[in-house]
């Protein structure tokens, strides 16, 4: 399962971000869901574990996009907030350079869903049902009234609950005092630590493992006090790095869901994310291994 944000990302290809008072024309156009929570629930099913999406889309013609392209994916969709709720759709505008596959994103928040805990019936049918050991929820820091109640009842059932920390956010400290795991990005900082001690502080809270990506460089882990290192595979070429975070965590929590360590689903998932920024977008891979 996962639990966070889904938004309406339209991407667009370009030889060079434009100047001041400049237009360029894009090499190519998309518009598709985006966010922490899908593409990481994408990635999962795509690597053949069934997965359950739990998050905020609303109604409008934007979130009519997003479910057909959810459901085009093969994802589960439980609209917590529900069609007819007055709650906006988040909408991230990609630019990425074609010569590098570097991004630039102008995004807008969800609004209106701020009340979806108690909305939602967190244990009642279509959220937490069929859930229980072995399973796993992934939580991207957002939606955290909802991600928090999930969390806890999914501790309860027996699951592991792994946190993708993309950044510190206002709930993030009680939300990683009820992981098992969690996977923080290179900007990651709590409160007043430096980037050195980052790992120490997030397993000071509570999680048995924790890792911090840092892009193409090795990731760092710190697996029960243990501190160690794992290599990242260089990729063929670089096309597009969006979403290669994003498919970490989803990859990550699919290997740990079919009973991997720790440290193997780590392993298998870098390779599944180095393998992705030589695609387009967030699920080109996908595309590519099918084709």
């Amino acid at each position: 399962m996962c639990c966070g944000l889904v938004t309406l990302d339209v991407v667009q290809v370009v030889d060079a971000l434009p100047r001041p008072d400049e237009k360029v024309v894009a090499r190519s156009l998309s518009a598709t869901f985006g966010g922490p929570a899908a593409n990481a629930a994408a990635t999962a099913v795509a690597l053949g574990v069934p997965t359950r999406l739990v998050t905020a889309v609303g109604g409008g013609p934007f979130a009519a996009v997003v479910r057909r392209e959810l459901a085009d994916c093969g994802v589960d969709l439980v609209d917590a907030a529900g069609e007819a709720a007055g709650g906006r759709l988040a909408v991230s505008t990609v630019l990425v350079t074609e010569g590098t596959g570097e991004r630039a994103v102008v995004s807008t928040n969800a609004s209106g869903f701020d009340d979806l805990a108690a909305r939602a019936t967190v244990d009642g049918p279509g959220l937490l049902d069929g859930v229980g050991p072995g399973d796993v929820l992934l939580l991207d820091g957002h939606l955290p009234g909802l991600a928090l109640e999930m969390a806890r009842q999914a501790r309860e059932r027996g699951a592991a609950v792994v946190l993708d920390g993309g950044s510190w956010k206002p709930d993030a400290a009680r939300m990683i005092g009820l992981c098992d795991a969690v996977v923080v990005s290179a900007d990651f900082r709590s409160p007043g630590v430096g980037a050195g001690d980052v790992l120490a502080a997030v397993a000071a809270l509570g999680p048995r493992f924790v890792a911090r990506t840092r892009g193409p460089r090795p990731v760092e882990v710190l697996d029960a006090g243990e501190r160690y290192e794992l290599a990242v595979p260089e990729p063929e070429r670089v096309v597009d790095t969006l979403g290669a975070g994003d498919v970490v965590h989803g990859a990550f929590a699919a290997a740990v869901s079919r009973g991997a360590s720790w440290r193997a689903a780590l392993e298998q998932a870098v390779v599944v994310a180095s393998r992705s920024v030589e695609h387009p977008g967030a699920r080109g891979w996908v595309d590519a291994a099918t084709s």
